[in-house]
């Protein structure tokens, strides 16, 4: 069992990669957040679809880069540059294997779209599959350590240059290509960055017998990803096909928002909770109390964000992308409920996999997808909302099904996780029925969302405080211990 000074060490181990975590993720998606609106005034809807279509087959294909061997590298106690190298070259061999796959199968996927461009629109964006075999090793290595600040460096500068790029490209009239080339240089750049400020370099050294025993953990990993992306995924090949490229801008903007947010914050806590939890894998009742801070913790931050973007999302839209956008409102709303509840997705499978249970990942990832695609062939029928609401009602089943191995792992059941949630639910609830009335009045767009931004984040953080919601004194205690004890020893 660890002492209250080997909690405070790890607390602050978890707090610091957080905040270099954090800072990288919203950097790069701060850059891109508003190099993505920009273009978005400058570009049609129907450029944003073509682009979606061809990522939609990069993503998939992307599951394989990491082959769930990077998440075996963290998750195993002795890995040495035998296992790191040996990853290292397979990874690279299956990305040259994948893009000479996209290469040949670029003219059929055009024709199946109807669109001609989409050839070599494929073929030179499916490079970053080979650019990210290059550097997945190397994001390995900065999770198992807990390197999080070289993350920042890299990521940054490669999107603030990717950024620069895009706009340009676009106001020369690039169009499709603008987007394209940013995609390609943002995850060069990011590479080169990576090498260079990373010690860590292949050897020449493989192991087959090493690459069997981590692929026997990582393969169902692997397959549990291809699941996820391809479901994830699946909506935007039925939009693209049943529907028009404008419907599919539409909804992909929609997701964008809450996607921006969720994505800083989650993934955020997601790359340090998993090397942490590997590391205390053989005491299930850490792996607990770490699953349920970082559940009541995310659920705190993010809940607020959500309520008020949901809340204020015909203002935002209109504020920040014109009228032009205004049919991508209601999947917004939609998409911020969903996203709501993914930090309960998140550290529920973090705890399954840092136990070495990736079996029960898997069987997991199955039950879910076949669940989700019913849902979602029965619904796209129906038009775009429909379907977007089916991933709303998969969303929430996922839940229950994420956490229900944990009832018996680490006794911490689902009803138990909403306990722990709903205080902060609730009082962003009440926070975005509040800041709704300031629509009402009869102000610009500006003033009326810098009003709601200002009149939310007092309610929320005040009722916290009066009503000592959980999370909110660990924060504040945690800002205290990092910030201000450090201060008064000078």
């Amino acid at each position: 069992m660890l002492t209250k000074n080997d909690n405070g060490r790890r607390e602050g181990r978890i707090f610091t990669g957080f905040l270099w975590r954090f800072a990288e993720r919203c950097g790069a998606q701060g850059v891109s957040f508003v190099v993505s609106i920009i273009l978005a005034r400058l570009l049609a809807p129907e450029v944003y679809g073509t682009v979606a279509l061809v990522t939609v087959f990069t993503s998939i294909l992307q599951v394989f880069v990491d082959s769930g061997m990077g998440s075996s590298l963290i998750q195993k106690k002795d890995a040495d540059d035998i296992d790191f190298s040996t990853v290292f070259y397979f990874n690279v061999a299956v990305c040259c294997v994948l893009y000479m796959g996209m290469y040949f199968a670029a003219p059929f996927i055009a024709g199946f779209y109807g669109d001609s461009q989409l050839t070599a629109v494929v073929r030179v964006l499916s490079l970053t599959l080979i650019i990210s075999g290059v550097k997945n090793v190397q994001q390995a290595y900065v999770s198992r350590n807990m390197l999080f600040k070289r993350f920042f460096f890299a990521t940054l500068e490669g999107t603030a240059g990717a950024a620069a790029i895009g706009i340009v490209m676009a106001y020369m009239g690039f169009g499709v290509w603008a987007l394209v080339v940013q995609q390609l240089f943002n995850a060069t750049v990011d590479t080169l960055i990576l090498w260079i400020t990373v010690r860590w370099r292949p050897r020449k050294l493989f192991s087959l017998q090493r690459l069997k025993g981590l692929f026997s953990y990582g393969w169902k990993l692997l397959l549990s990803s291809l699941l996820d992306t391809g479901y994830s995924n699946i909506s935007q090949l039925i939009i693209g096909k049943r529907y028009s490229s404008a419907d599919l801008a539409y909804y992909n903007r929609g997701r964008q928002f809450p996607n921006f947010i969720v994505s800083n914050i989650n993934s955020s806590i997601d790359s340090v909770l998993f090397p942490v939890m590997s590391d205390a894998q053989d005491n299930p009742e850490d792996v607990k109390q770490m699953t349920r801070r970082a559940i009541k913790t995310s659920v705190y931050i993010m809940a607020p964000l959500m309520m008020g973007l949901a809340f204020t999302a015909d203002t935002v839209v209109r504020l920040v992308l014109t009228d032009k956008w205004m049919e991508c409102v209601p999947f917004l709303r939609i998409f911020c409920v969903t996203f709501l509840f993914w930090p309960i997705h998140t550290a529920n499978l973090n705890a399954i996999k840092a136990m070495g249970r990736s079996d029960m990942f898997l069987k997991l990832e199955v039950i879910k997808k076949i669940m989700g695609m019913l849902l979602l062939l029965s619904t796209m029928w129906f038009g775009v909302m429909a379907m977007a609401y089916s991933m709303l009602v998969s969303s929430v089943l996922s839940q229950i099904i994420n956490s229900w191995p944990n009832r018996k792992l680490l006794r911490y059941s689902y009803i138990s996780q909403l306990k722990d949630i709903m205080p902060s639910i609730l009082i962003a609830v009440f926070m975005g029925i509040c800041v709704l009335c300031v629509s009402l009045l009869p102000l610009s767009a500006f003033f009326t969302l810098f009003i709601q931004v200002v009149l939310g984040a007092g309610i929320y953080i005040g009722m916290s405080a009066v009503l000592k919601i959980d999370s909110f004194l660990y924060l504040w205690n945690l800002l205290r211990r990092f910030i201000v004890s450090p201060s008064s020893k000078c």
